[in-house]
Order: C-alpha cells, then structure tokens, then sequence
C-alpha cells in the first residue's frame, strides 16, 4: 500500500530546488599507534620449539601503559633486504610499496614486562621455517631490533572467583603462564595444557592448590586434536564461580565454547575465550576471516 501523499504547506516552493548541503569535513584520520623499537638482549630456548626473546632499551619508554594480565603486542616485521628504518610510517609505506613488500603485523603475548629493568620478555613457538615470527626469533641475537605496537590487554584474573580454569595450547602458554603467576598463592582450580610431548612441558610457578594438567598430541598436528574440550567435558568442576581463560586455536575454541556455555551454563563474564590461531590458515586469512561467521568465536 503506497504512503499518503504529503499536505500542501503554505511557503513557496524554491524553484531552484533545496540547497546543496555543505560539503563534509573528511574525518580526522586517527593518529597512528606509537612504536616501540626494542633490541633484543638475549633469547632463551625453553623447550624444543619454545624461545624466549628479552628486549629492552630506551624505546621501552615508547611502550603503552597497560594493567592487563594479558597483555599483547603487534609486532612489525620489515623484510631485512629493503632497508627500512623504524619506527615505520606506515601510512605512507602503504601507497610506496606493494603489499608484499610492507611491514607485516604479527600478534604476540608479552610473558613479562619489567619497568625497573626496561626489559620485556615474548615466547615465540617455533615449527621450522614456517611462518615470520617464528623464524624471526629462532636466530635473533642480542643487538636484532624488534619494533612493536602497544600493550594492549582486557582480561586479568578476578580476585572474586572462587577457583580459576585455564585452557589453551601452545600458541596459549605463554598467556596462560602470565596469568597463573598473577594468582595469589591461595588460588585453586584447573590448568588444561596441549603440547605435543613431554619435551615440551615447561615450568609453571603454579599455587599448590592449581591442578596442571598436560595433554599430550604424540605426534599428530596441533588444532586437529580434541583434548582440551574432551579434558575440560570429563574432569572435575569444582563448586563456586569460576574465572575462566581460554585461548588457542579456533575450531577447538569453538568446542570449548559448548563445553562453558551449554555444557557448563557459564556467563560470558566469567570466560575470556578467543581463537590465537586456525588449522589450515596463513596469519593474514585467519585475520580476516574474523570479520566472518566462520571467524567469530562468540556473538555479540
């Protein structure tokens, strides 16, 4: 059914018709992410494929403030041949260079960061020659320059629960290990671990009361397994509220995600949960795909 049509108004019409509105100001661009250029000062191997890169420097005053116990970092990789010199304009190198050739963004967990030392330390889990960052860290020496953006971080353990749970792979450990150190030492609760083997276990200064349980893969390839939620579906679940955290990659987020919500009928208050990563996608897709169904974790 069509709309009724407008009464006549007594004012004339114009007719030159309306007036053009006034042009738009564009948007004010958004001032870009400070940058901090580190260098490095010593690497660690934790475990076979664990490294630890601690850096530090007067670009540390450059660092974000953030009182996040999770707290994460874009790290920017430059390919070495090109020359270029942090901190990078990124802007500009977007209309310069082909995509290809500009600075890559890779996110990664800060283990630790320490003002009175101006040092931070980022484990770095390496499969061979795959990927950037990985490689990157495996033959970083004290001297390399490592430039990233932020901290930046929301979850912190809540000091109300009555015991804590944390899940996630090995992509997860170095969160998660951040996150049991900042429990008090009366904290209980459960810690579900994937690795691939014993050779992979690493030392947690876990409180007496916090169950560690490591899973082991024994060979097959991390994110085809179903462990965690199959650990988190049988093992015990004590009483009281729970403070959960539970990261790793994204098809087993996906069934921790029925294991919490439907399963366990917990409120997304009470779980920090997001996918670090998906089986079978590059970085860059497994980014984008974020902004998709298959990407998102949890709706809105």
């Amino acid at each position: 059914m069509s709309s009724p049509s407008p009464a006549p108004t007594s004012a004339s019409p114009d007719p030159a018709g309306p007036a053009d509105p006034a042009p738009q100001a564009p948007a004010p661009r958004k001032p870009p992410r400070p940058q901090a250029v580190l260098t490095v000062v010593a690497t660690q191997w934790l475990s076979p494929h664990l490294v630890r890169v601690v850096a530090g420097g007067p670009g540390f005053a450059d660092l974000q403030e953030c009182e996040a116990t999770d707290k994460y970092a874009k790290l920017l990789f430059a390919r070495p041949e090109l020359g270029l010199v942090p901190p990078y304009d990124l802007a500009a190198l977007k209309h310069e260079l082909p995509a290809g050739d500009r600075p890559v963004k890779r996110t990664y967990t800060i283990r630790w960061l320490d003002h009175g030392t101006q040092r931070l330390a980022i484990d770095f889990v390496v499969h061979g020659d795959a990927g950037i960052a990985g490689p990157w860290a495996a033959s970083a020496v004290p001297g390399d320059t490592l430039v990233l953006m932020g901290p930046s971080g929301k979850w912190s353990p809540d000091p109300t629960a009555d015991w804590h749970l944390f899940v996630g792979d090995d992509s997860a450990l170095p969160a998660i290990a951040a996150g049991i150190d900042a429990l008090p030492s009366t904290a209980v609760g459960h810690a579900y671990l994937e690795v691939d083997s014993d050779a992979e276990i690493i030392p947690l200064d876990a409180p007496d009361g916090l169950a560690v349980h490591w899973l082991l893969r024994d060979g097959r390839a991390a994110g085809t397994t179903t462990l965690l939620a199959d650990a988190v579906a049988a093992g015990p679940w004590p009483e009281g509220r729970v403070d959960a955290f539970v990261h790793g990659e994204r098809g087993a987020m996906k069934a921790l995600r029925d294991v919490l919500f439907k399963g366990r009928g917990l409120e997304k208050k009470q779980v920090s949960l997001s996918g670090y990563w998906a089986y079978g996608r590059e970085e860059d897709t497994f980014q984008a795909e974020k902004l998709e169904p298959i990407g998102r974790i949890l709706e809105d």
